[in-house]
């Protein structure tokens, strides 16, 4: 395969009106011009989805087609590695805020991108989001407010993803079980005397089994990226895959795109451990009966492909006395989830309240 290297810097399109940088427009397929309101549709890959085959880059690590050199800037608080476009407005780190330098820049290979889902609503929304998430906590500061509500806080950052395809085969041996009931006597007392009664217990019936499973194990998804210090929630890490795009530079424009950390082999192992457990559930219910036991698992996995994906979050970090702290909106779906201080004295007043209350309730019920 002959080597194909390109860099992202050098996609930006300009304005044909007023010369100013297009930016991908949330929840469409076009880029917009900010100032003159210029639209331009983002022209689809009649190709699709780029799955690559992964037995060669694991042997060669992407270093042959499907490749590109990126702008990387490293923060030197919280060791993330972005990319952001030459004009971002804000050059801080999306996860602790802390500046990064420009001049720090470097370029870096990495698997182009097969497939990205693009934000489906804009940093406005998102705000809206927040402000009445903010709005609705207990016993939070009031500076919180005022902290977490600065639009200027949040950002959109494209987050990667490793996802893997397989066809699956695999030898199984294990135990079905049988439920089965059994009368069990048993003495209790009854209006002081003592009485024998029965009751219906359940067994298990143990079977040895054995056979094979097969299918196709589709979309594996796998983080691609360390958070040591700001992990993103479970609770907004559920996307729909079938929305997914042929990946496309213009969906970048106006947004911060983490690079993978997580090798493609360490993405393939985690994956293979992934696929060790659907073996398991599909034996299981091959095994069938009430309930099962899958004693050993014999697994092969052929035709494996694999894409390196983007997906889509609105990140808000700031500082309250002293302390950082992170809230993350799903750019798909809205799901929102973040950490946030609580107010000492909110707490202790109602709990003096609570208390108060408590004690005006026991004194009325011993006058009555």
């Amino acid at each position: 395969m002959e080597e194909e290297k390109r860099v992202v810097s050098e996609q930006k399109k300009s304005c044909t009106n007023c010369g100013a940088e297009l930016k991908y427009n949330p929840g469409t397929t076009e880029i917009k011009c900010e100032y003159c309101g210029h639209k331009e549709a983002i022209v689809e890959h009649q190709d699709g989805f780029q799955e690559l085959e992964l037995k060669p880059y694991l042997e060669e690590m992407g270093s042959q087609s499907h490749s590109e050199e990126i702008l990387m800037l490293h923060c030197k608080n919280c060791g993330a590695n972005q990319h952001i476009e030459e004009n971002y407005k804000s050059l801080h780190c999306v996860y602790c805020t802390m500046p990064l330098i420009i001049e720090d820049a470097y370029k870096e290979d990495w698997i182009l991108p097969g497939a990205i889902l693009p934000f489906q609503f804009d940093q406005h929304k998102s705000h809206q989001i927040f402000l009445k998430w903010v709005k609705a906590l207990w016993f939070a500061p009031n500076n919180l407010k005022k902290a977490a509500l600065d639009p200027q806080n949040t950002k959109g950052l494209y987050l990667p993803y490793w996802t893997f395809d397989a066809q699956l085969f695999a030898n199984y041996t294990g135990q079905r079980g049988d439920y089965y009931y059994v009368s069990v006597p048993y003495t209790t007392t009854v209006n002081g005397k003592t009485v024998r009664r029965t009751r219906q217990e359940r067994r298990t019936r143990w079977t040895p089994v054995s056979g094979s499973i097969s299918g196709f194990v589709d979309d594996t998804l796998i983080k691609a990226s360390h958070q040591r210090k700001n992990p993103i929630p479970g609770k907004i890490s559920n996307w729909n895959l079938k929305a997914l795009e042929a990946f496309n530079t213009s969906f970048l424009a106006g947004f911060v795109t983490e690079k993978y950390t997580i090798p493609l082999k360490d993405g393939h192992f985690s994956s293979t451990k992934e696929a060790e457990k659907i073996a398991t559930a599909w034996a299981r219910r091959d095994i069938g009966g009430d309930t099962q036991r899958v004693n050993g698992i014999d697994m092969n996995l052929s035709e494996q492909t694999f894409k390196h994906i983007l997906l889509p979050v609105y990140i808000s970090a700031y500082r309250y006395s002293g302390k950082k702290y992170n809230f993350f909106i799903n750019g798909q779906t809205g799901a929102i989830s973040g950490n946030r201080p609580y107010s000492f004295w909110k707490i202790f007043f109602f709990v003096l309240f609570v208390c108060i209350l408590i004690g005006l309730v026991i004194a009325v019920t011993n006058k009555a």
